[in-house]
Order: structure tokens, then sequence, then C-alpha cells
């Protein structure tokens, strides 16, 4: 009995004296493809309005459950003994749902006497403890570059107000595809939708075109006009310099979500494929290998390959989940066409991917 009595005050001691982290069945995950860094110009340098300065800011996404009590976090650090550490709004949230973290950092949260004018790598860490529950936990590490371009302001008062930025090439050869339920019937009959990444200033319209076996499938008319058109009219993620640059435009990173209304993974409702406009096209009728081709301003901007198993089903080539992506989409190759994205590092994704995580098992089309 003493024995026994003996061990566990031992143990005891020993959880006092060990560092504690949260458990890992209760950590919440990072989706990866969530996690924007940009750097938020300012206005002055320690007081001085005539040079620019800049602090981190933060955008990600993280799937429950994130514990009562739980506080997500970010460390910053660069050469020259540069450093920011910042909170970022956290609530409780139960598995299976997300929470979504906006604008983390900047000036609101650093102020502008936080500024550095520094330029190169920039390595953070963004983290989670629990007071509440007396430990912590390292979500995501990574590193990035920072860059700048002066302002579009002329004279000698201005000679110092560069625009500071955070190069993002590195997505532009990494796409999605993936399913969205449809508004009314659900996941019983899921949207074909898929997301890539431009550089620059967007001024028209994309138009994607979806082919099957060499042909292009998935279109609908009325009266000889197509409709139910593909569109690319959501910007799920902006990379905007926060002051005008000269040139102008050429710093900017837009990821775009696409989505085939009239494409359809499969249909398990007891309405018909047939309507006014003609059939659904559905892949769990036709499957095979697919690519869709990307126009802008009449000219051909994008490819994108993928596959479609004989159930509807999108085919998992491995990369998002072997690199613990986060969410449901498959990562796929992106080849990039023409000049309308400007002068771009195309091999930037072999060691920036993803903030200094490259994915294993990607290969970028030449």
């Amino acid at each position: 009995m003493k024995r026994k009595l003996v061990f566990t005050i031992i143990l005891a001691i020993f959880a006092l004296l060990t560092p504690k982290f949260i458990a890992a069945q209760d950590q919440p995950t990072i989706q990866k493809d969530s996690v924007q860094v940009t750097a938020f110009t300012l206005s002055s340098y320690k007081k001085d309005f005539k040079v620019f300065s800049w602090v981190p800011t933060l955008n990600m996404r993280l799937n429950g459950p994130i514990a009562s009590g739980s506080q997500i976090y970010a460390e910053f650090t660069a050469p020259g003994g540069i450093a920011w550490k910042f909170d970022c709004k956290t609530e409780e949230t139960g598995a299976g749902h997300w929470w979504q973290i906006e604008d983390c950092g900047g000036r609101n949260a650093l102020g502008e006497d936080k500024g550095v004018t520094y330029t190169g790598p920039v390595n953070f860490t963004i983290k989670m403890r629990n007071e509440l529950a007396g430990g912590e936990a390292t979500l995501f590490t990574g590193k990035f570059k920072v860059a700048k371009v002066h302002s579009n302001e002329t004279g000698p008062d201005y000679v110092n107000h560069f625009v500071y930025y955070v190069d993002q090439d590195w997505n532009l050869p990494i796409g999605y595809v993936f399913y969205d339920a449809d508004d009314v019937a659900g996941w019983n009959k899921p949207i074909f939708s898929f997301a890539f990444w431009t550089r620059t200033e967007i001024n028209g319209p994309f138009e994607p075109h979806l082919f099957h076996g060499g042909k292009e499938v998935g279109k609908m008319f009325y009266n000889g006009e197509e409709v139910g058109k593909p569109s690319c009219g959501i910007n799920e993620i902006e990379d905007n310099p926060t002051d005008i640059t000269e040139p102008h435009g050429q710093f900017i990173w837009t990821r775009m979500k696409c989505d085939f209304s009239s494409v359809r993974g499969w249909n398990k409702t007891a309405d018909s494929n047939d309507t006014m406009f003609g059939r659904l096209y559905l892949m769990s009728e036709n499957p095979g290998d697919y690519e869709i081709k990307i126009i802008y301003k009449g000219h051909l901007v994008r490819s994108i390959k993928f596959a479609v198993d004989p159930d509807g089903k999108l085919h998992d080539n491995g990369i998002g989940t072997s690199n613990k992506l986060g969410n449901l989409r498959i990562i796929v190759p992106v080849q990039v066409m023409g000049d309308s994205d400007g002068q771009w590092d195309k091999n930037a994704w072999k060691t920036d991917a993803f903030y200094g995580n490259p994915l294993s098992g990607f290969t970028a089309p030449q």
C-alpha cells in the first residue's frame, strides 16, 4: 500500500514538472489552403512619415474542435531581432465545424510603432494555448518572403514610400477540384466546382470550359443561346497590397472559385436529369479523364486535368490527404499559359508552397 502511495506521489510530481501540451485529439487543424500572410504597409516608420514600413497580417480557417478557453496566437521573427506576437480572435467551435480568422495582426493589433522596413525571409508559427486546461500546442510553422515596390506617389518627399507585399507566386500552379452541395438537393446532387490562382489585376471575366474525351461537355442552350454558363464569379482570397503601387496591379494574387451549374457529380434525388434547357451532365454517367480549359480576353490561360471514378467521385490523387490539406478539396496541377499573369517565378512552388511546406507528390506542368 505504501509503495502504491509513493508511486502515485511521484507520478503527480512528474506531471507538475513536465510541460503540458494539448492532447492531439483535442486540437483543431488548420486548413492549409486558407492560410494567407500579407504585409500591411504603414504610413510611417518610427514616426517619420517620409518612410513607409510594414507589419504582418494573418488570415486562416481552423477545423474544430476548438475547446472552451482556447486562444489562437501567432509569432513572427526575422533577422536583426525583428519579432511580433499577437492573439487572434478565437471562439469555441465544435467538431465538424470551422472557425474563420480574419485580418489578425496588422496595424490595429500591433500599432504604427511596430513597423519595420526589412525585406527578405520571415519565419512564423501559429499556436494555441488554453489556460483553462493548462496547455499549448503548435498548429503550423512556415516562412515567407517580403518584398517592396514603390508607391504611385512622386516627388522628393515620397522617395522612401515603398509598398510591401508577400511573394505569393507559389500558388499559381496549384489548383483545386471539388463538389459543392446544391442549395436544395444538398449532397444528393452536388455541383462541380474548381479554384485556381491568378496574378495581376483582373480586367475581365474568365471563361471555363469542360472537356471529356476531347469533347466539350456540360453545356445547355435555349433559343440558340447558352444558359447556365459556368462562371468564375467568386474571389475566395484576394491578396492586394494595402497601397497603390507603381507599376500598378502587378502584385495582386487572387484565388478564383468557379462553378459548372449544369455539371453534377450524381443525382440521388427523384428529380429528372432532363430540364427545359437540356439534360444535366452527370459525372457518375461519364467517368474518366477530364480537362478544364480557361479563356481570358480571348486567349487560353489555364489547363487543369483531373479524373472521375465510376461513382462520379473525383479521383483522389492523394496529394491533399498526404499533405494534410485539412479539407475535402483535391489538389491538382495547373498549367499556366500566356502572359496575362505577367512575370512570375515558375519554380516558387518547389520551396515556397504553403509557406515553406511544399507538397510531396506534386509536380507543376511545364
